[in-house]
């Protein structure tokens, strides 16, 4: 059918569940992320955009996937049909019954609890949404879907320390959870998105000094070299910034330099670093797998 959607959007790790310090600092930063993790949004589809004709018909799919539900409550492949079905009718309200059923039955695919949580803060349920966020990060505390979104949330209500308080917790105790299963919790990940709350709240020192951080102990990684330079280029401080960015422009993988670039803009980022064409050896960071 010409407008039938995916129930949700693959996208990869997307850090920009909050608009910060007026420029486009975690959009980027987040789509440059490990291409392993993805992130889950609910697509309604726009009641306007179904004709009648595709209303009558989604309609009785949906019928049609109710009574497969009914008579096997765990048909898994029914229950996504009816999702989907109730997401392109607009229903998100709909949709929560039958994402809490999959959410259930697919306790390791926290795609589905993300989805469920989402659905919930649209319908208005922000405590169940928040509820559903902390159900994965309960078992699962290195979730960046989950993180980033209760982090949103609590944005979103204006309760910023609590967002920064959960992001600091999971940074403490990331090391040990990464001993009893490595790479649980992406670290930098969770640097970025906390420094990224600071600067939204104006705390500027302490975003720059996690970045510091962040920067000093992932030499491959060019994000906190970037989130870094956008908060010093914010503050005028083009002079500062325009070394970062140039690093950041050599670390970055080839298919992101453009957008590095882009948001460099005035800051007049060069084509290369000269410390990395003089002597490639005395460079700050080395080049990242994938440059």
């Amino acid at each position: 059918m010409s407008k039938k959607r995916s129930p949700w959007v693959v996208l990869l790790l997307v850090l920009s569940v909050l608009a910060f310090i007026g420029i486009s600092i975690i959009p980027l930063l987040g789509n440059i992320s490990k291409d392993t993790q993805i992130s889950a949004e609910v697509t309604p589809t726009p009641t306007s955009t179904i004709s009648a004709e595709d209303r009558s018909e989604l309609e009785a799919q949906a019928k049609g996937y109710e009574l497969v539900v009914q008579r096997e409550p765990d048909n898994v492949t029914a229950l996504r049909g009816l999702l989907e079905v109730r997401l392109q009718l607009g229903d998100i309200k709909g949709a929560i019954a039958p994402l809490e059923k999959l959410a259930k039955l697919n306790p390791d695919q926290t795609d589905y609890g993300v989805l469920l949580a989402q659905a919930r803060q649209q319908s208005g349920d922000l405590e169940g949404a928040a509820q559903a966020y902390r159900n994965i990060l309960t078992s699962k505390p290195g979730d960046m879907n989950a993180l980033q979104g209760l982090v949103s949330l609590l944005v979103q209500q204006n309760r910023p320390e609590a967002a920064i308080g959960l992001l600091q917790d999971t940074l403490k105790t990331a090391t040990q959870v990464n001993e009893i299963q490595p790479g649980a919790v992406d670290i930098i990940s969770v640097q970025l998105l906390l420094g990224q709350v600071y600067a939204n709240e104006g705390r500027y020192n302490e975003a720059l000094a996690i970045y510091d951080q962040s920067i000093e102990t992932n030499e491959q990684d060019f994000r906190p070299l970037l989130a870094k330079a956008l908060i010093l280029k914010q503050q005028g401080r083009i002079g500062d910034a325009q070394p970062l960015f140039a690093q950041a422009v050599s670390l970055a993988p080839a298919r992101y330099k453009d957008q590095v670039k882009q948001l460099a803009g005035d800051a007049s980022v060069p084509a290369s670093s000269p410390a990395t064409e003089e002597n490639p050896d005395r460079r700050e960071t080395p080049t990242s797998p994938g440059s």
